[in-house]
C-alpha cells in the first residue's frame, strides 16, 4: 500500500519525525539523503516497522505520497555557513517525482529566504509544477530535542509558514495530526527565521553561563549555586548550564541572509564557546600541577564523549577537541562511554576503560565532560585521584567543577 508521508532525511531530526507520524497511524516512508541516522534502538524500530514504516529502496517511490518532508542534514561548510547541498539533492530526487496536489515541507535548518529562492525553483524546474498552484510549499523549523523524554512532536507546538495561505493550511492540516498545537506564521521566512531565533538563543545563552563560569572560578564564587538560586526568580531568567563546549546538529546562524548581514551576539557566542575545550584543558594543566604532577605523561580518563547525554550522537562534540590537546600537551589519554564502543581521535584509536573503577582508580585525572545516567558519581569521586567536573553534576564537594 503507497505510503502517505515521505520524510527525505533519517537523521537526528528526521527519524524522530518518521517516528511520530507511524504512531499517528500515518504510512509513513523513509528516504536516505546520505549516510546519516538518527538515535534509535532495536525495539523502536521494530516498533516503527509493524506499525508500516518503510524504507524507500527506490526514489520512485517518492512520488506515491501526498506529503514529503525534507529534514536533509545543513552542516556548516568550508565558508562558516550551512552546507545545502544536501538540501538541494533532495529537492532535485524530489522535484523528478512530484505529483499534482502534494505538499511539501521543508525542516532542514536554513538561512531565511531558502525555501522560496532555492528550494522552490528546483521543485519547479524539476516537475514543471508551480508551487502554490499546483503543489503546497512551506516550511517548519523542526524542533526535535534528541533524548528529551518531556518533550516529544506530539506535546510540542508547531511553527507552520507557507508560500501562500492554502500552502500554510494544507501543512498545518499534516501537522495537526501529529501534534497538540499549530502555530501559523505570517508566512516562509517569518518560519524560516524563528528557526535562526530560536538556535542562536542556546547558543548565545551557553555562552553567557560559560563566560560566567570562569568568571567565578576566577572570583572562587561557586557558579552552580549562583545557577541554583537565580533560576528560582519566576520571571526574566531561564537557567542554563555551562560545559566544555557546544555540541550538536544546530548550528549557530551569524548570517541571516543573502545580504549577510551579521548578528554581532552571535558572532561573539561563537567565540566564547569554542574556546572552552581550551578552558577545560587549562583547568585540567593547573588541576595537574597543584598536585604535583605534569600533564606531560599524565594519565587522563575521559567520561562521556557524546554531545548529549544518554545518546550515542556524537555530532560536533568538544571531547574530541579536548582529546587532541591533551595529546598535545603530552598526555596519555583513554575514555569511557556506555554508548560509544569505539572512539579515534586524529585517526588513531584512543583507548576505551572497560573496568570503569578501576580505570578511575588508576587514571592521574578523571575529566567528566558527559553526564550519563549510568554514571554513580558520588562513587567514582570517592575513586579517583582528581575529578574534573565540566557538568556540575558530581555532589558538592566531591570533584573540582568547571
Amino acid at each position: 500500500m503507497p505510503a502517505d508521508l515521505a520524510v527525505i532525511g533519517l537523521g537526528p531530526y528526521g527519524l524522530p519525525l518518521a517516528q511520530a507520524a507511524v504512531a499517528a497511524g500515518i504510512r509513513t516512508l523513509g528516504y536516505r539523503t546520505g549516510p546519516e541516522a538518527g538515535s534509535i534502538s532495536p525495539a523502536e524500530l521494530r516498533r516503527m516497522l509493524s506499525g508500516g514504516f518503510q524504507h524507500a529502496t527506490s526514489p520512485a517511490e517518492l512520488g506515491r505520497v501526498r506529503t514529503a518532508v525534507i529534514c536533509a542534514p545543513t552542516p556548516r561548510g568550508a565558508d562558516g555557513g550551512l552546507d545545502l547541498s544536501q538540501v538541494e539533492a533532495a529537492a532535485r530526487t524530489l522535484a523528478e517525482r512530484l505529483r499534482p496536489h502534494t505538499t511539501v515541507i521543508l525542516e532542514s535548518a536554513v538561512p531565511p529566504g531558502t525555501t522560496e529562492s532555492v528550494l522552490r525553483p528546483l521543485l519547479e524546474e524539476g516537475s514543471g509544477l508551480c508551487a502554490g498552484r499546483d503543489f503546497h510549499l512551506a516550511y517548519s523549523p523542526s524542533r526535535i530535542d534528541p533524548g528529551n523524554r518531556d518533550f516529544t512532536p506530539a506535546n510540542t507546538p508547531k511553527v507552520i509558514g507557507g508560500l501562500t495561505p492554502a500552502c500554510t493550511e494544507s501543512a498545518a492540516a499534516f501537522y495537526g495530526r501529529l501534534t497538540d498545537k499549530v502555530v501559523r506564521a505570517r508566512g516562509l521566512r517569518e518560519a524560516e527565521t524563528v528557526q535562526v531565533l530560536e538556535t542562536n538563543f542556546r547558543h548565545v545563552n551557553i555562552a553567557l553561563v560559560n563566560e560566567m563560569a570562569v568568571l567565578c572560578h576566577d572570583l572562587g564564587v561557586d557558579l552552580w549555586d549562583v545557577i541554583r538560586c537565580a533560576e528560582t526568580k519566576p520571571f526574566g531568567f531561564h537557567a542554563f548550564r555551562p560545559g566544555p563546549g557546544v555540541g550538536g546538529h544546530a548550528v549557530p546562524q551569524d548570517l541571516t541572509g543573502p545580504a549577510g548581514r551579521t548578528l554581532r551576539m552571535v558572532e561573539l557566542a561563537q567565540q566564547v564557546n569554542s574556546q572552552m575545550p581550551r578552558y577545560v584543558v587549562q583547568r585540567a594543566a593547573t588541576l595537574l600541577n597543584e598536585h604535583g604532577k605534569s600533564a606531560r605523561g599524565a594519565r587522563v580518563l575521559l567520561l562521556g564523549v557524546t554531545y548529549k547525554p544518554d545518546l550515542a550522537d556524537q555530532q560536533s562534540n568538544p571531547a574530541e577537541e579536548v582529546a587532541v590537546r591533551l595529546l598535545q600537551l603530552g598526555a596519555s589519554i583513554s575514555y569511557h562511554d556506555p554508548f560509544v564502543p569505539s572512539w579515534s581521535v586524529l585517526d588513531r584509536p584512543v583507548p576505551r576503560a572497560d573496568a570503569l573503577y578501576e580505570a578511575v582508580a588508576d587514571a592521574d585525572l578523571t575529566i567528566l565532560l558527559q553526564q550519563h545516567r549510568t554514571y554513580d558519581l558520588q562513587g567514582l569521586s570517592v575513586k579517583a585521584q582528581l575529578l574534573l567536573d565540566t557538568r556540575g553534576a558530581a555532589p558538592t564537594g566531591a570533584a573540582h567543577r568547571l
